[in-house]
């Protein structure tokens, strides 16, 4: 007789109905192999443990909004032969974390620095870390519209919670009120108790140049992103240079281009 039928709403109202996708198969090897019985049972344990880790895998990737799946594996570090790749692997299994220290990551346009700092973030979520990532200008966006429906604190309280907050695009835009307040506020309630990893073209010399408005308040924010931060400066060319065109193709544009003698 069929055991399964029966099964079926124990294991529901158990909460491991995951086994269910595994038992024909595991039964068939326990058969096959004259497995005992606590051998078969720890099978399906294991199998309903893997099940739910990759569960919950993938619910702190989707939280995290990354905006590409970027993994370490994929970084072309051989285009950065001055980057400390010992560095940025001994980041990746996560000390950083435990000392809950902010990564500043900086370099020209198309040299990695967005793909480096999600790959970072797609490690700490393996490492079972929840991870939020969005860019600055987003950031304070969220927390402004926050504001407008009375939910600020609400939001600043959760994004302060974050375990690992990844900021990109730091500078990118000049932070004007009050966003500038926003970000030292967010920045500040993280403070030795989070991790938080920031990206920017600007050089960590220029970074008050974002708090245009107030000075005062970009020293006492870059103050705490500073204390006890982890460093990567990426030198190099852009990744994202343009293919030079083929021989031909560039003889017949300049033909098309060229103007006509009077």
């Amino acid at each position: 007789m069929n055991p399964v039928p029966a099964l079926t709403p124990h294991l529901k109202q158990l909460r491991l109905s995951g086994i269910l996708d595994s038992l024909e198969a595991r039964n068939r090897q326990a058969i096959e192999s004259k497995l005992a019985y606590t051998e078969f049972l720890g099978l399906l344990i294991e199998d309903e443990v893997a099940r739910r880790e990759q569960k919950k895998f993938a619910t702190r990737l989707r939280r995290a909004a990354f905006r590409t799946n970027k993994t370490l594996d994929q970084f072309e570090f051989d285009r950065l032969p001055q980057l400390n790749r010992a560095l940025v692997h001994d980041l990746a299994a996560g000390r950083y974390l435990t000392e809950r220290a902010p990564v500043l990551i900086v370099g020209p346009c198309g040299t990695g620095k967005s793909h480096l700092a999600q790959a970072l973030g797609h490690s700490a979520v393996r490492q079972g870390v929840d991870v939020a990532f969005a860019t600055c200008a987003n950031l304070t966006a969220s927390l402004n519209a926050a504001r407008a429906t009375g939910g600020y604190e609400r939001k600043l309280a959760n994004l302060a919670r974050v375990p690992l907050l990844i900021i990109d695009d730091f500078g990118l835009k000049p932070l004007r009120p009050p966003a500038d307040e926003d970000l030292h506020e967010l920045i500040a309630e993280r403070y030795e108790t989070t991790s938080t990893i920031v990206t920017s073209n600007l050089d960590l010399p220029e970074w008050d140049q974002a708090f245009p408005a107030n000075r005062l308040l970009a020293s006492a924010t870059l103050d705490r992103l500073r204390h006890n931060a982890y460093c990567l400066v990426l030198d190099g060319t852009s990744y994202r240079a343009p293919k030079p065109l083929p021989a031909t193709s560039k003889s017949r544009l300049a033909n098309t281009t060229k103007s006509p003698h009077p």
